[in-house]
């Protein structure tokens, strides 16, 4: 449902902020992927995909102890192989410095199955987020039929700046006929910080 969700609202326009500030954009922290689209989410064209050891993975890569990530999984575990790069819709970045100009970079891997009707290609659509350089590779997925798997990366290249906050765009696949399109948000966050 995720990438399938609407981040506008009836008038076409992006989903605002509410709270302190209700003309702003609100980011992805504040509402995820946007509102639900059922119909739209019964047919996504692409999926991202993974398994119960992928999340296990996941939480192997987080620094918890034994104890507490047996209280997490709660079932038998394999922790042999961490990896806090889960293949999911979503790319974020979080950075914490104590120096504003530093230039960091984050890079993730994910994995699509065509889930429409047969072969597809999709191309890709970037909203890149403020003072950030996002790199995908390859731009464009051609599936030769359903339940076929296409990878790319993302890269995302942040000059930090003296401003604490929340820098959000998408990547966003659109099917060459218009019929699927398949929007992932990206977030950035950090900023001049203790996060204490």
């Amino acid at each position: 449902m995720m990438t399938t969700a609407n981040h506008l609202d009836a008038t076409k326009q992006p989903i605002k902020q509410a709270g302190f500030n209700p003309h702003s954009v609100a980011s992805p922290l504040g509402i995820g992927s946007g509102q639900v689209d059922l119909n739209r989410a019964l047919d996504p064209g692409l999926f991202y995909d993974h398994t119960p050891q992928d999340l296990v993975d996941l939480v192997c890569s987080m620094n918890f102890t034994l104890e507490q990530i047996r209280g997490i999984i709660r079932s038998s575990y394999n922790c042999s192989s961490p990896s806090p790069d889960l293949n999911y819709p979503l790319f974020i970045a979080l950075y914490n410095f104590d120096q504003s100009g530093v230039t960091l970079t984050k890079r993730f891997k994910r994995t699509l199955t065509n889930v429409g009707s047969g072969a597809a290609t999709y191309r890709m659509k970037l909203e890149k987020p403020e003072n950030s350089t996002v790199t995908v590779t390859p731009t464009t997925l051609v599936f030769g039929k359903k339940y076929e798997k296409q990878s790319y990366s993302l890269s995302i290249r942040y000059i930090e700046d003296t401003e604490t906050g929340v820098r959000h765009g998408s990547l966003t696949w659109i099917e060459e006929t218009g019929k699927y399109v398949v929007r992932s948000p990206i977030v950035i966050s950090g900023g001049v910080d203790n996060y204490g």
